[in-house]
Parts: C-alpha cells; structure tokens; sequence
C-alpha cells in the first residue's frame, strides 16, 4: 500500500479540524443553535472544504459513530474465546464504557442525546444497524445455543433490552453527579438482567 501524498494528509488534518471544532461548538451551544458557518469560521477553513468532508452538520455524528464502531470491532477481535456469552457481554460493556467515560467524556456524550432527539434526522444511538446491535445479537444467540440463556425470549428482544441498558445508563451518568459510576453501574445494570431474567428462565425448563 503506497503512502498517503501530502494532500491527502492535508485532507485529513482539514477534516479533523472541522470535526473537532463542530463538537466543541455542539457542546458549547447546542447542536440546534451551531450552523455551518460558524464552524467553518470557528474552524479556520472553507464552506468548499467542509462540504468536501460532510453533506451537513448531522454528518458529523455519523462520523463520530464511525470511530465509536471502530472500538468495538476492535474489542470483540480480540476478546478472548474461552468466556461465556454472559462473561463477553459484560466484558463488553465494561471497555464501552470506560470508552466513553475516558475518550469521550461527558459534553460529547451530552451533545448525541440531545442530537438523537431532533426529529428526523439519523438516530445513530437506536440504529439496528450498527455494529453494537450486531455484536449483541451474536453474543445472544451464543448464550441460547449453549443454554446460557432462555431460548423462550426472542433473541432480537434480548439484544434490544441489553442495549436499552447500555443507552440508560449512559442517559444516567449524564444527569448525576460525580458520584455516579458509570462502568459500576452498567455491570450491575446488565449482570440484574442476565441473571436474574435471561439466565433464570434457562434454569426453569
């Protein structure tokens, strides 16, 4: 693979630039009240260059989803084989969210809820699409297939309810205080609903 030109470099670096500085703005103001204007000026660039990179100010999410979706494939390639589907799931959400916690941070993650209220417009956080929903489901169909989990519950429910406890959770740690631990919380959130609903239905049959 030949090396990137120093356009493309340039490329990038422009496009990093503008990403950084719209979420900055989105954190500061409020995705509704920030236009593209004002991220091109806050930016240092083009109006012609942020169109090159994004078809709107919603694409910047979208992007920044990207980068989110690149940290799970790159957890679940090297999760390790011998765990359970429980024992993954919780792994899992244990790294997503001392992710967002750590590399995100709160203003971010603030910016995307209100964001996935805006009506019409791509709804990143409930996208079945997405690479989290598809990791989820497998995990779940894993745990049925060995009898972890009840097969009584359709799989596409559980990963629904398992991602439900991912998104309120993180809803939770933005409107507590500091005292709320957010990797705490989701263990205990999602280790409840294996255990003692998925999980003890499988012990009833």
């Amino acid at each position: 693979m030949s090396s990137p030109t120093s356009r493309q470099i340039k490329s990038q670096q422009t496009k990093k630039k503008i990403l950084e500085t719209a979420l900055k703005l989105f954190s500061a103001k409020g995705f509704n009240d920030v236009t593209v204007d004002e991220i091109v000026e806050a930016s240092k660039t083009s109006k012609g260059a942020f169109y090159v990179h994004f078809k709107s100010k919603y694409e910047i999410f979208i992007e920044k989803f990207r980068e989110i979706d690149e940290f799970y494939a790159n957890f679940i390639s090297s999760m390790p084989g011998d765990l359970t589907a429980s024992e993954k799931i919780l792994l899992l959400a244990k790294s997503q969210m001392t992710y967002f916690r750590d590399d995100l941070g709160k203003d971010l993650m603030r910016t995307v809820y209100v964001s996935a209220l805006i009506p019409n417009q791509p709804k990143s956080l409930s996208d079945t699409d997405r690479l989290l929903f598809k990791i989820i489901h497998s995990l779940v169909e894993e745990g049925q297939a060995s009898g972890e989990f009840s097969a009584d519950i359709p799989t596409n429910e559980i990963t629904m309810l398992i991602t439900r406890c991912m998104r309120g959770t993180l809803y939770d740690w933005l409107i507590f205080g500091e005292d709320f631990d957010l990797v705490e919380e989701a263990q205990k959130f999602i280790k409840t609903l294996l255990l003692e609903n998925i999980a003890a239905k499988t012990k009833s049959l």
